[in-house]
């Protein structure tokens, strides 16, 4: 049996994300372990419910299960996860390995992005004679951007020239809010530094796009810098003077220290890694690396991306109407099953895609709530095959995590993404050896794409069951004014769902047959009949107060006991059993004569799965109660 890594970020930085990984699989190529990536992608700008069902993901594995953890900080600057992850990982007693952000009682790796920032701070001092910086930084509590900018503040103080740092914005690692910082500094008629220094690429593209929006050019009327070396910015005009952190050596690094921890050999707490600053065209240094040369590798690359791309646009296409098209839940399930068993070659042979119980349940009952912490116990299985072979049951233990999974050939990396709409959980989905779906966002589109779609079709249902329920019966049943058939179905589901949440729940189904039915509407005609019915039922009422009685069929009716009629359970039945007359098949009835078989069944949280486990209990114990009753 393999063992198992799982690594917690959000897939924004996805780029040094697939190029540590890469070097986390390289260094473990031998030793038989599986990587389990729990991957989303929250905003700083998001609504706490959008960014609280993305980081819900992280909720999903039972630590215990694993051999350790490694947390890839620069993508997860959410400090109040890291903490809630670190403590999860303590209790598990799991090495805990932290990636760009220290922490108590951790091992810590990282690049020397001190060294390298003030590396560049220098060569723009020296070589292109800046004085006066703005710092774009990311977040307040990354601890990457402000290392960084320790490092420029450190830099300034040592040659006297803290007030050059003219002012420090955060962004909050949000392209849109650097564009707009810059794009009023320029309206304002404020005066250009000499640099602007980014905590990232990604904000010095930005700031160098929003700057010629301006009327500004990089790096003639002002020099821009970042953080990083990705291959976007290598290739942008101007391509940006930046720094490698060298994230698939920190990778690899990674890799080594988790297999030194786990065979017992002793490391330090903290692991650095050199890193470079690589100055570019953004800085006025045209003769430090080919930029052109990159440019050229990806516009060859670009057409096989665009084929890809357009392909996988075509099938997002095709799932949003296969689904959409669907007219029930039930169509959905088979439909959505069949277009991925026909075509998977976008998500590969170990694909799947796993529900929560109750996201069906809730089209039909827009009382039954979806979970919002975690996922639910057992998750229903919509598409699930593993090394091409498909999954055969209808539903999956979710700390298991993968249908399927042996832990046995060679090694993986599973990718768990989460399907939501705002707080609500609806599932997860899981792809395998999919560095590059990882590095080109392929992975963010599907996810979204797909819990957009299944929001619209979940909403388009309900609302088309809304209305034909308007034009449906009442919920009432017109002859005993007690419920009907339809509202005791819906009160199962409602039951189903709050078995499936696992909630303290205590209930039992009682069962009624009202005896000699026939015989009176036989010898004394259908409004006799009726009447006995009516007094049948007035009785089920009157000795269960306070529970819901339903009429399911012409002699049959149900009582869900709960609260006090639950806890007097077995008092009631001996009394209404009490209040029976004695059973006949021979005329003539006293006109007051009601005869009823009765059934009850307790709902067992550790045996029942379904409501209809309960149900058919209490039916067998109402016949063999009508079977004592007719024996005398």
């Amino acid at each position: 049996m393999k063992k198992k890594i799982a690594v917690f970020t959000t897939g924004w930085c996805s780029e040094i994300l697939s190029q540590f990984l890469s070097g986390v699989q390289k260094a473990l190529k031998d030793s038989g372990t599986d990587l389990f990536l729990f991957l989303c992608y929250p905003t700083y700008v998001d609504k706490p419910s959008v960014k609280h069902g993305e980081l819900n993901i992280f909720t999903l594995p039972d630590l215990k299960q694993f051999d350790g953890m490694i947390i890839f900080g620069s993508g997860l600057n959410f400090l109040t996860e890291l903490e809630k992850l670190i403590s999860r990982g303590k209790q598990a007693g799991i090495p805990i390995i932290i990636q760009g952000a220290h922490h108590d009682d951790t091992y810590y790796i990282g690049s020397d992005n001190y060294v390298a920032t003030r590396d560049m701070c220098r060569h723009l001092q020296d070589k292109h004679g800046v004085r006066k910086i703005i710092f774009l930084a990311g977040t307040v509590d990354s601890f990457d951007s402000e290392f960084r900018l320790k490092a420029v503040k450190d830099h300034l103080d040592e040659a006297g020239h803290s007030e050059d740092l003219v002012e420090v914005f955060y962004t909050k690692w949000e392209n849109a809010l650097a564009n707009k910082y810059i794009s009023d500094y320029c309206k304002a008629g404020r005066p250009l530094p000499d640099a602007f220094i980014c905590a990232n690429d990604g904000l010095a593209m930005e700031t160098c796009v929003s700057l010629n929006a301006n009327g500004y050019k990089v790096p003639e009327d002002v020099i821009v810098t970042g953080f990083d070396f990705i291959d976007d910015s290598q290739i942008f005009d101007p391509s940006i003077a930046s720094v490698d952190q060298c994230f698939e050596p920190m990778g690899h690094e990674c890799g080594n220290l988790w297999l030194d921890l786990t065979s017992g050999i002793t490391r330090d707490k903290s692991v650095v890694i050199p890193c470079e600053f690589i100055p570019g065209e953004s800085c006025d240094c045209y003769d430090f690396r080919n930029s052109d040369k990159v440019r050229r590798r990806v516009g060859r690359e670009n057409f096989s991306n665009r084929t890809m791309t357009n392909y996988f646009n075509r099938k997002l296409h095709l799932i949003d109407s296969t689904i959409l098209s669907c007219l029930t839940y039930q169509e959905f399930k088979d439909d959505v099953n069949r277009l991925l068993t026909e075509n998977h070659d976008y998500e590969g042979d170990s694909f799947h895609i796993l529900l929560d119980p109750n996201f069906g349940l809730s089209i039909y009952d827009s009382n039954i709530k979806l979970r919002k912490n975690g996922y639910s116990n057992y998750v229903e299985v919509l598409y699930s095959t593993e090394d091409g072979k498909e999954y055969g049951e209808a539903q999956f233990r979710s700390r298991e995590l993968i249908p399927g999974y042996n832990g046995e050939g060679p090694n993986h990396l599973y990718v768990f993404l989460p399907i939501h709409e705002a707080d609500e959980a609806y599932g997860y989905l899981i792809f395998r050896d999919c560095l590059d779906k990882v590095a080109n966002h392929f992975l963010q589109t599907y996810q979204n794409r797909m819990g957009l779609v299944l929001d619209k079709f979940r909403h388009s249902l309900s609302l088309d069951l809304l209305n034909k329920r308007l034009i449906e019966l009442m919920r009432k049943d017109p002859l005993t004014n007690v419920n009907n058939r339809t509202a005791y179905e819906d009160k199962e589901k409602r039951l189903q769902s709050e078995i499936n949440m696992e909630s303290n729940l205590k209930f039992a189904i009682a069962m009624f047959d009202v005896n000699s039915l026939k015989l009176i509407n036989d010898n004394r005609g259908h409004d006799a009949g009726d009447a006995y019915l009516v007094r049948a039922c007035r009785l089920i009422c009157n000795v269960f107060k306070h529970s819901p009685v339903y009429r399911i069929g012409g002699d049959e009716f149900v009582a869900v006991l709960d609260g006090g009629d639950y806890e007097k359970r077995d008092e009631l039945m001996a009394e209404i059993r009490s209040r029976m007359n004695p059973y006949t098949d021979s005329m003539p009835l006293p006109l007051d004569y009601i005869s009823i078989a009765c059934g009850m069944a307790v709902f067992d949280p550790q045996n029942d799965r379904t409501v209809q486990d309960i149900v058919k209990r209490a039916d067998e114990e109402m016949y063999k109660n009508k079977a004592e009753i007719k024996a005398g």
